[in-house]
């Protein structure tokens, strides 16, 4: 599976209460939730992502409460997946638990910068820089969390035949 986007770039330390502020905790919609992601770090980030764009950031992504709110409303504003050169361990599972993609490769999270275009191929783990021309490699998924993702969550994944490896 390969996705291309546009990249939302942020620092280190992105913690879950700048991604989906505390303030909308009163819905677990996704759209509803989608409607507010990032809106504290970056007020235009609602308005202008599009289906397939990623996020990049530094270390430490995800930090904070381990609502799952905050991975939700990512995958719900259109994110297709999220790079940083670390992740909170919570934020990580919670993700990994609703199907929204997230690799971690500290040279592309380093290298990448707000704008450009990038194509990623889970499979191999390559994460291509379009806009520079460089390539930066990340661990690629195991076939069991491809295959939650690829379910669209764990739970999907379960109903639809378990988390074998297929």
């Amino acid at each position: 599976m390969i996705v291309r986007g546009k990249v939302f770039k942020y620092g280190d330390n992105v913690d879950t209460d700048v991604i989906i502020p505390a303030r909308y905790l009163n819905t677990s919609d996704p759209q509803a939730l989608a409607r507010h992601c990032m809106e504290d770090i970056d007020p235009a980030f609602a308005g202008s992502v599009q289906p397939g764009d990623v996020i990049v950031a530094r270390s430490n992504f995800g930090c904070g409460s381990s609502r799952e709110h905050a991975p939700i409303a990512i995958k719900a504003s259109g994110i297709a997946c999220v790079i940083a050169a670390s992740f909170a361990r919570i934020f990580y599972r919670n993700s990994i638990n609703i199907g929204l993609a997230i690799l971690e490769c500290p040279e592309a999270a380093e290298k990448i910068e707000a704008g450009d275009q990038i194509a990623i191929d889970f499979d191999s783990g390559v994460i291509q820089n379009i806009t520079k021309n460089e390539q930066y490699q990340a661990q690629p998924f195991p076939p069991f969390i491809k295959n939650i993702i690829r379910h669209n969550g764990l739970l999907n994944a379960i109903k639809n035949g378990g988390t074998n490896n297929e």
